[in-house]
């Protein structure tokens, strides 16, 4: 058994700053990347200038000018509203149709002036998210999903960090106000084949998408967010990869906290999992290690590589940059 936690954005993730922001509003958790500005035609020049801003972080952006049934003729094209007009309108345009939060599109409401990006429904489901792009535009992302308002990340949040779904959404309502009371611990992580029995207030994550690569990382005390992102880029760039071929970043429990390693990751839009020395211990790497002897951990990038990967396997065994990062890569 591992535990995981996600990079410390609390504002909704997760961020992704690598483009491709918007989780789809629907139970299977994929990313989505599909946005309608609804737009009066007075505002369609300012509409324009959001689409400008968000193209190139989302796979589509459509401009729609509004009329009154803009909202029942568009529903379900697309992931994500955003209404350039006064939330009242949005509100009463598209109450009568609001079915289920994980099946709904998320909306977002923006004034003329790009003051305010309030979420008004999904704000879990990408309207947060999207708010926060809106920020580059000067605008300020008005949060009130309960976790977020209180400067935390929910659970939706913490899927998305980690490159997974959620399987069963109408657990977050339990596990998002334990987190809201601080008393949601790290994400545990269970290797099958197994059988589970869980109860409605666990929330299950399962993994998206095919098998990318793990960073097995070790730092020294006081890294600084650079020397990590240079080190990640000299271990993947040796195997021709890239940050987007990153699930996530592994390291063991005794990192927990370290700020230079989670705004790494931050940056690149990944989650950072924690392995106990337990679990270490079971996966330890081939390369020799002086913390095994010193502390009794073994060599923590290469044991969290292989323990984190799906296949356990080492493709890129420990390499030390600027004497203060060590990275090993698995699959």
């Amino acid at each position: 058994m591992s535990t995981e936690t996600d990079g410390t954005d609390s504002g909704e993730s997760n961020a992704d700053d690598t483009g491709g922001h918007c989780s789809t509003p629907d139970s299977d958790g994929e990313v989505a990347e599909e946005l309608g500005i609804i737009s009066f035609e007075r505002k369609l020049e300012t509409a324009a200038e959001i689409k400008a801003e968000l193209d190139d972080a989302y796979e589509r952006v459509d401009i729609i000018e509004y009329h009154g049934d803009v909202f029942e003729q568009q529903w379900g094209e697309y992931d994500c509203f955003i209404g350039l007009m006064a939330s009242g309108i949005a509100m009463r345009k598209t109450a009568p149709l609001l079915d289920d939060k994980w099946d709904d599109p998320a909306i977002v409401v923006i004034d003329e002036a790009l003051t305010w990006a309030i979420p008004i429904t999904g704000g879990h489901h990408g309207a947060n998210q999207v708010a926060h792009d809106l920020s580059q535009l000067g605008a300020v992302p008005a949060m009130t999903t309960a976790s977020e308002a209180a400067g935390k990340q929910g659970v939706e949040s913490k899927a998305k960090a980690l490159d997974t779904h959620v399987v069963n959404g109408d657990s977050t309502v339990a596990t998002n106000l334990a987190v809201l009371n601080d008393e949601l611990g790290p994400v545990a992580r269970l290797d099958g084949p197994a059988a589970l029995l869980v109860g409605d207030d666990v929330t299950v994550l399962k993994r998206n998408g095919e098998a990318g690569v793990v960073l097995g990382t070790g730092t020294v005390s006081g890294v600084k967010k650079e020397q990590v992102l240079d080190a990640w880029t000299g271990a993947l760039e040796a195997l021709g990869r890239s940050v987007s071929d990153v699930e996530f970043v592994a390291t063991a429990t005794r990192k927990e906290g370290e700020e230079g390693l989670y705004e790494a990751a931050q940056e690149i839009g990944v989650g950072v999992v924690l392995f106990e020395k337990e679990t270490l211990l079971d996966f330890e790497g081939p390369s020799p290690s002086r913390s095994k002897e010193l502390i009794g951990w073994p060599g923590i990038a290469e044991a969290s590589a292989i323990a984190g990967g799906r296949e356990h396997d080492l493709v890129r065994k420990k390499e030390r940059f600027d004497d203060a990062v060590t990275v090993a890569v698995g699959r």
